[in-house]
């Protein structure tokens, strides 16, 4: 047997006096290779060309050119003193000059006159303890890279249910994920901000795997037409960002969580356009929050390179261009810059096509953070980091609200969740589900069965399974659709199943809950009135099905609104919209339409078939007046015209304008308008429109 030499550490002595150099290399030449350096200068140099193999420093601090405490900064500044550690070597004892140097990262300090001994034994202990370091941070990453894998199944999991009717790609979640990151991460570069952490990032890129949420309430159909969208099929599809937000906004006791926060404004945000043109609340500029904005690049990048049900893939560098040139909306311009610059690193990223690839990169970022923690002692950090992969677990549990579960092939194991435990009164840990009478009797013998052969003959290439069951809950028959992933050790398809993570959704609760998910994205959560998509919506297909009848429409706004809320504040303001809404509501019959535009901004559209003049004084005369001693004044822009001679567009941009000039003409009053109709019958833009865009 041949046994290769074990190589040496290497250690750098500096120190201006020679002797010195030569007492410390006699004392510790036997076990370490030596480098010298006479002064500062030479120091930096020598851990320039040599940073990788330096295991040690022992730094006198009093020298010429460049004293021990100028090496420290510079080791500070380019990162050198996290992978190596200082030890002072001089006879200065002054209180603050060692503070300095115990602040500037040393490990340790030896005295002159040196005794061999000590300086063996603080060489080998410093050497030690880095050793240890090191190897605490291999074990953290060993320890949680199941874990975060396990975590990234359950996001691809959680997208697939979302996304099992929707034909798109089962890494579109993993790759809207990574490039939100590589976005957010040139943004600082580039910017320079502070106020953006590495943990900032790390948690709006985990927020961006919800963006969709909302889609579970799009009929099936609309989700894989293969051909463009109606109009009225594109507004049912917009529904889903307002869906999604709202199931984010009524998670009990998470509300105030800032991870909830931000997967809010993602959800009902990401599809809002810098020039104000997006959905579904018309944000513009920097009034759509960064997190948004970037999630919303990556998720049109993606859309564009992937294959979709109505479209091939875009190559790269078309996609790029694509976004570029504002085909595919307008984007804030510097995202753009970011984006160009980082295009070739998202394409290289974005080309992973399997969550070994994004665990390992995920794992790397936190083994980095292990090695960077000085608050922490390393078995606390060590813990601190397991919890934070198990509160993420928890997370994606929590948001499902469903039965989750994990089953291991080779011990033959389920594992059911908390709140699916409770759900179906199974207990957590169920061996042998073929010979648990629970389970059994629950599903039946045969649905298990195909269940497991199912998941055995899942393969790296085809990880998903899905089926419904019929299962008797409580005495109760419910049909169950399940959703599971295979998961393998590394090495690839040539292992066998090591296991499965997946889902049961309940698909009467699930639509129960879609049903009360449609109500809130269709109405106003403030006021219970229509929202103006659901308005639009309505009053459109109302105009279509009665061509020869007559619409009014009447879009008003308040004068002093700011009063309120300046005056009295945010909360009064919201009973003085909640006010009007009710006046409004009580103006107008059951079956014309009431909504909520926006802000402050209210619209009434009715049919009739007499002159709307008396009609419109009534509601006017009813919503002016006063509440609770705060005078309300509004302006109102009204149009009528028969439904089959306009589209509601055309509609409302004429109420618009009328409303505009009635508040530059004084405000207090409401104004006519018409629809201008060209030479060959279809709707002409109005005449002031072109005033509103003039001024």
């Amino acid at each position: 047997m041949v046994y290769a030499p074990q190589m040496k550490q290497t250690i750098l002595i500096v120190d201006d006096a020679a002797m010195n150099r030569a007492l410390l290399a006699d004392i510790l030449g036997d076990e370490y290779e030596i480098i010298e350096a006479g002064n500062g200068l030479e120091a930096v140099a020598a851990m320039q060309a040599h940073a990788a193999e330096i295991s040690l420093v022992l730094l006198d601090i009093v020298m010429p050119e460049m004293d021990g405490l100028e090496v420290l900064a510079i080791m500070n500044k380019r990162g050198w003193i996290k992978d190596i550690p200082v030890v002072m070597v001089s006879s200065e004892s002054a209180s603050s000059v060692v503070e300095r140097a115990y602040s500037l990262g040393v490990t340790d300090f030896i005295n002159r006159p040196f005794d061999t001994a000590i300086v063996r034994r603080r060489v080998v202990n410093t050497l030690m303890l880095y050793a240890k370091q090191k190897a605490l941070v291999g074990m953290v990453e060993e320890q949680i890279s199941q874990r975060e894998k396990s975590v990234g199944l359950m996001v691809s999991i959680l997208s697939q249910i979302v996304e099992f009717r929707n034909g798109e790609s089962g890494l579109h979640v993993l790759h809207v994920n990574t490039m939100t990151e590589i976005l957010l991460r040139q943004v600082v570069e580039k910017s320079g901000r502070r106020d953006l952490t590495g943990e900032d990032i790390g948690m709006i890129a985990m927020a961006s795997s919800l963006h969709d949420i909302g889609k579970i309430s799009i009929p099936e159909e609309i989700l894989n037409k293969p051909g463009r969208l109606t109009d009225e099929e594109f507004e049912l599809m917009k529904q889903h960002a307002a869906v999604g937000a709202e199931m984010l906004r009524n998670l009990p006791h998470f509300e105030d969580e800032p991870l909830i926060r931000t997967a809010y404004e993602i959800c009902r945000w990401h599809h809002e356009r810098f020039d104000g043109r997006g959905y579904p609340d018309g944000l513009a500029g920097d009034d759509i929050p960064l997190s948004a904005q970037v999630v919303a690049l990556a998720d049109v990048y993606d859309a564009l390179t992937s294959e979709r049900v109505y479209k091939a893939a875009i190559p790269h560098e078309r996609a790029i261009e694509m976004i570029m040139n504002g085909e595919c909306g307008a984007f804030d311009p510097f995202l753009l810059e970011c984006l160009n610059e980082v295009a070739d690193e998202v394409r290289q990223q974005l080309s992973v096509d399997s969550l070994s690839a994004y665990s390992k990169r995920e794992v790397a970022g936190i083994a980095a953070a292990a090695a960077r923690t000085e608050a922490l002692g390393p078995s606390q950090r060590t813990l601190d980091l397991l919890d934070y992969e198990r509160m993420k677990f928890d997370f994606y549990a929590m948001m499902s609200n469903e039965v989750l579960f994990e089953y291991t092939t080779d011990t033959d194991l389920l594992v059911i969740s908390d709140w699916g435990e409770s759900k179906l009164g199974l207990p957590e840990l169920v061996r042998d589900p073929l010979g648990s009478d629970a389970l059994v009797g629950m599903f039946g013998r045969e649905n298990l069965e195909t269940l497991r052969g199912a998941l055995r003959a899942t393969t790296p290439e085809a990880p998903i399974v899905q089926m419904d069951l019929k299962a008797t809950v409580g005495g109760d028959a419910r049909w169950f659709h399940l959703a599971a992933r295979g998961m393998w050790g590394e090495g690839g398809s040539g292992l066998e199943l090591q296991g499965a993570i997946g889902k049961m959704v309940d698909v009467h609760e699930s639509r129960q809950r879609l049903s009360e998910l449609e109500l809130k994205a269709t109405h106003d959560s403030l006021t219970g009135l229509a929202n103006h998509d659901f308005a639009r919506k309505v009053i459109a297909e109302r105009m279509r099905d009665n061509p020869d009848d007559t619409f009014v429409l009447m879009v008003m706004d308040m004068d002093n609104f700011k009063d309120a809320n300046d005056t009295y504040g945010h909360l009064f303001g919201d009973e003085v919209l909640c006010h009007l809404a009710r006046r409004l509501r009580a103006s107008v019959r059951d079956d014309d339409v009431v909504a909520r535009v926006g802000g402050d901004e209210f619209l009434i559209c009715m049919e009739c078939d007499v002159e709307p003049q008396p009609l419109v004084e009534r509601v006017f005369s009813s919503i002016t007046g006063g509440f609770r001693g705060f005078p309300l004044s509004v302006s109102m822009g009204v149009v009528s015209v028969p439904g089959g001679q306009a589209t509601y567009d055309a509609l409302f941009r004429s109420a618009d304008a009328s409303l505009y000039r009635m508040k530059r003409a004084g405000r207090g009053g409401y104004e006519f308008g018409t629809v201008e109709l060209g030479a060959d019958g279809q709707e002409a833009e109005p005449s002031a429109l072109s005033e509103i865009e003039q001024a």
